[in-house]
C-alpha cells in the first residue's frame, strides 16, 4: 500500500469525525499500519461545515494534512461544492445520494450511494449514518477489513448503540458492493 489520503466532510452531528477517528484507529491497532488523523469544524456545534482527514500508509507520515485526497467523501452539497476541486486526479469520490448532486467534472471515479435513505429505511434513525459511510468507504477501497471497523465500533460505541451501528456498518458494506 502507497500513503492514502482520505478526506471525509460534511456538517456538525453528522459523525464524520467520529468516522475518521475510527478509520484511523482500525488502520493502526488492526491493519498494523500508520495513520494520522486531523479535524476542522466550522463554530456551529450542528450544521456546521466538518472536515477531518486521514493519512494511512505502511511508511512514516510527515505531514498530517490533506492536500489533494486520493478518496473524498461528502456528505452534503456545500461540502461537495467546497472539496470536489481538490480530489487528487483518478482518486474516488463518495457522496450520499439524499444530501448531494453531483454537479461538476472531476478527474475521479465517482460513487453516488443512497447511504442515508438505507439507513433510515433500514434502523429508522440517522444516528448510525456515519457507519453506514464507513462500510461503503471501506468496500471500495479496501483500505482496511470491514473486521478491523468492527473492532474498533466495539471499543468507541455505547453498548445501547453498537447493534445498530453494526447493521449499518452492514448497510454500507452491501450498498457499495454493486460498485466494485
Amino acid at each position: 500500500m502507497n500513503t492514502k489520503r482520505i478526506v471525509f466532510s460534511g456538517s456538525g452531528g453528522q459523525g464524520v469525525i467520529t468516522a475518521a477517528i475510527i478509520l484511523a484507529e482500525a488502520a493502526v491497532i488492526y491493519e498494523g499500519l500508520n495513520a494520522v488523523q486531523t479535524q476542522s469544524y466550522g463554530p456551529e456545534a450542528r450544521g456546521g461545515a466538518t472536515k477531518a482527514d486521514v493519512v494511512i500508509s505502511e511508511e512514516p507520515i510527515h505531514y498530517p494534512k490533506v492536500i489533494h485526497p486520493h478518496i473524498l467523501v461528502c456528505l452534503t452539497q456545500k461540502a461537495y461544492n467546497n472539496f470536489s476541486g481538490i480530489i487528487h486526479p483518478g482518486g474516488l469520490l463518495l457522496t450520499d445520494s439524499h444530501y448531494v448532486k453531483q454537479e461538476r467534472k472531476v478527474d475521479a471515479r465517482r460513487v453516488e450511494l443512497g447511504m442515508y435513505r438505507a439507513v433510515m429505511d433500514k434502523i429508522g434513525k440517522p444516528i448510525a449514518f456515519n457507519i453506514c459511510m464507513l462500510g461503503a468507504m471501506t468496500r471500495l477501497t479496501g483500505l482496511v477489513r470491514a473486521e478491523s471497523i468492527m473492532e474498533v465500533l466495539e471499543t468507541k460505541i455505547p453498548v445501547d448503540f453498537l447493534e445498530i451501528n453494526k447493521r449499518a456498518l452492514e448497510i454500507g458494506l452491501q450498498l457499495a458492493e454493486t460498485h466494485q
